[in-house]
């Protein structure tokens, strides 16, 4: 593994330097709990995991580190999972959830020869906390005030719903998109260098990004968020879909895409997506994952007294629960991402998977 050794307080260390170390552990320890649990995981992680440090957020009191994980196969036609948690600094459960995949995932690789196996068809590649400063500092946007969900080179084509569809008034106000001239925010292209280092030319490749949202039921979205026309790859989606609901037909989830709710600007994924597709054979799904916020608050209204109370389960079991009922459908695109050849649909089979695509989430648009 690398950028780990400085994780350790050594002795040689300068007595100054030693005392902003512990400082600065003791707020991360305070505030941003979940980068502790991160980096002892990496610590004792085997050789295995490989880990580094892609960016560096600065803050007044304490700079903070944005780590991308590998596990895995290193071989370039492999396909991938890319798992993004903490996009939104209110919403910790997001990145907790990504981090309770990456503890089980991690515990598993001691035992389990299976999973050794997998791991030779497939890369997982993890940003645990995308947005640190913003965990830090409880708050949904960057430390600069932007929302990095509407921090993307591309615009809403049709009415998008006011603020929350990305505004440009004031970065005091959420929902702030920033300014096109000043392209997207550090931690984006962070996220932007390690999708173009991973996935162009892979033949199939997944990322899903853990969220809490307003809702009575936990949702997977899919672009676009910018239009209401159907994405080039439907039939995939489809295909995904029909998967997981033949492999878990119990599930919860609704599966759909994001403009059935609202349009947004600088949507994320949208515009990963047509990068990555433009070119290549492979194909790729980012989908988002929205844990519904409202059964926490119906359950426990008190929640809405405190900011954090409205993204984040804050009973402990319950707490517990939404960590580990959403290891499930992970496990899934893990296992779907490395066995993609065995259900990706051929030319063939799209335009009849198109079709049922656009009757069962398009139809009512015309």
């Amino acid at each position: 593994m690398t950028e780990l050794r400085d994780l350790t307080p050594h002795a040689a260390i300068p007595l100054e330097q030693s005392t902003r170390d512990r400082r600065q552990r003791r707020l991360l320890r305070d505030y941003l709990p979940e980068m502790v649990s991160l980096e002892r995981m990496l610590a004792e992680a085997s050789e295995r995991v490989q880990a580094r440090v892609i960016e560096r957020v600065a803050l007044k009191e304490v700079t903070l580190p944005l780590y991308r994980v590998d596990i895995g196969s290193e071989a370039p036609d492999v396909p991938v999972l890319l798992l993004v948690g903490g996009v939104h600094g209110l919403e910790r459960i997001g990145a907790q959830v990504t981090l309770a995949w990456l503890q089980s995932l991690l515990n598993r690789l001691t035992w389990d020869r299976e999973m050794q196996d997998l791991l030779s068809r497939i890369r997982i590649t993890l940003l645990p906390i995308l947005n640190p400063g913003g965990m830090f500092l409880n708050q949904r946007s960057n430390p600069n005030g932007v929302d990095l969900m509407r921090n993307a080179p591309i615009e809403a084509q049709g009415a998008s719903t006011f603020l929350l569809g990305g505004q440009r008034v004031s970065r005091r106000l959420p929902w702030y998109t920033g300014t096109p001239e000043k392209g997207m925010e550090p931690e984006n292209v962070a996220l932007e260098a390690v999708i173009r280092e991973l996935l162009p030319g892979r033949p199939f490749s997944v990322a899903l990004d853990c969220h809490s949202g307003f809702g009575w039921q936990d949702q997977i979205w899919f672009p676009y968020a910018y239009r209401r026309r159907p994405m080039r790859r439907i039939a995939s989606v489809m295909a995904l879909k029909l998967l997981w609901e033949q492999a878990y037909p119990n599930h919860t989830y609704a599966f759909e895409p994001q403009s059935r709710h609202y349009l947004t600007h600088g949507d994320l994924w949208d515009y990963f997506y047509k990068e990555v597709n433009r070119k290549g054979e492979g194909a790729f799904i980012p989908l988002t994952l929205e844990m519904g916020s409202w059964r926490w608050i119906r359950k426990r209204p008190r929640q809405l007294l405190r900011l954090e109370g409205l993204f984040n389960p804050m009973v402990p079991h319950r707490h517990q629960r939404v960590l580990r009922s959403h290891l499930s459908f992970i496990d899934f695109l893990m296992r779907a991402a490395a066995n993609h050849e065995n259900w990706l649909p051929a030319k063939a089979q799209e335009p009849m998977l198109r079709e049922a695509a656009i009757m069962h989430w398009y139809r009512e648009q015309g």
